[in-house]
């Protein structure tokens, strides 16, 4: 077993980092690192939404790289929102599918889009990073 360390960020916006190996198992770390920081910052209300999004990415990530590692790092915005991001060393850029109803894959990123104010890639010399916003509603904003 592999420990995960998530690092807070400390100096710029509030945020965690985590490297994680690219095996299934870190899928599960993700999301608990997700809930745990949502709920740190008093917007659980969003964990739901925000695991949903770090699985498909970080899914989208070991179905499609060769990559042995992936940064995961959810970042507090302003104006109120929450990013959530994959990076890897793959150049590959992620293709939303067609929408297909008997497709048994293929879906993850018509989820992210439906739970996120917005989502993208970033291409960088190193690989790429793919992330998504979460708004944080008023009555979530308490902290």
């Amino acid at each position: 077993m592999t420990l995960t360390v998530a690092t807070p960020h400390a100096i710029g916006r509030p945020g965690y980092t985590a490297l994680l190996p690219c095996q299934p198992e870190s899928v599960r770390r993700a999301r608990a690192l997700v809930s745990s920081v949502l709920e740190t910052w008093g917007i659980g209300d969003l964990a739901d939404d925000g695991e949903v999004v770090v699985s498909e990415l970080l899914t989208n990530t070991l179905d499609h790289t060769t990559c042995p590692t992936a940064k995961v790092v959810i970042e507090r915005c302003p104006g109120d929102v929450v990013r959530i991001e994959v990076a890897d060393n793959s150049h590959a850029r992620p293709q939303l599918q067609q929408d297909d109803a008997a497709a048994e894959s293929g879906r993850g990123l018509f989820l992210v889009a439906a739970l996120s104010r917005r989502w993208g890639c970033d291409e960088h010399d190193w690989g790429k990073s793919i992330w998504a916003e979460l708004k944080v509603l008023a009555s979530e904003n308490v902290r």
